[in-house]
C-alpha cells in the first residue's frame, strides 16, 4: 500500500487592503425586534413590535427601513410562506391562551417579562426566516419588513432582483 502524505502547505492568500479589513461586509442582513408598545384598552389591547432591518443585499428596495408589527402580523407572514413559498418555516413563540386567562395575578401577555421573551422569540423566527435565500424571494416578506400597512390581499409572487 501507497503512504499517505498530508498536504500541509499554505494556502497562498492575497493581502488585504484597509478597505478589506474595514469596510462593509460583502452581504450582510440585519433585522432586530425592538420597542415593544402596548396600544389599546380591554379586549382590544395588543403589543406591537419595531422591526428595523439594514442590509446590502439586492433583492431589498430600502436598505433600511422601520416598521411595526404585532403578533398577529407574524402568524400572517408564517401562514404565507408556508402556502406560497418551499421554505420550512420554523415556528413562532407560542401563542400563550393561559396568560389571557382573566384573574392572574400578573399582567398576562401584557407582563414586561412575557413581552420581552416573545420579543426575542420573534427576533430569532423573523432571522431565520429572512435569511433563507428561497424566502428572500417572497413578495409577503418584503411587505412583511419594509412596507408600512401590510396589503394582506395582496397577490404572492416571487420578487426579481433589481
Amino acid at each position: 500500500m501507497a503512504e499517505t502524505v498530508a498536504d500541509t502547505r499554505r494556502l497562498i492568500t492575497k493581502p488585504q487592503n484597509l478597505n478589506d479589513a474595514y469596510g462593509p461586509p460583502s452581504n450582510f442582513l440585519e433585522i432586530d425586534v425592538s420597542n415593544p408598545q402596548t396600544v389599546g384598552v380591554g379586549r382590544g389591547r395588543f403589543t406591537t413590535y419595531e422591526i428595523r432591518v439594514k442590509t446590502n443585499l439586492p433583492i431589498f428596495k430600502l436598505k433600511e427601513s422601520t416598521v411595526r408589527r404585532r403578533y398577529s402580523d407574524f402568524e400572517w407572514l408564517r401562514s404565507e410562506l408556508e402556502r406560497e413559498s418551499k421554505v420550512v418555516v420554523p415556528p413562532l413563540p407560542g401563542k400563550a391562551f393561559l396568560r389571557q386567562l382573566p384573574f392572574r395575578g400578573d399582567d398576562g401577555i401584557f407582563d414586561d417579562n412575557f413581552i420581552e421573551e416573545r420579543k426575542q422569540g420573534l427576533e430569532q423566527f423573523i432571522n431565520k426566516v429572512a435569511g433563507h435565500p428561497l424566502a428572500q424571494n417572497e413578495r409577503c416578506l418584503h411587505m412583511f419588513l419594509q412596507v408600512e400597512i401590510i396589503d394582506k390581499s395582496y397577490t404572492p409572487s416571487k420578487i426579481r432582483h433589481a
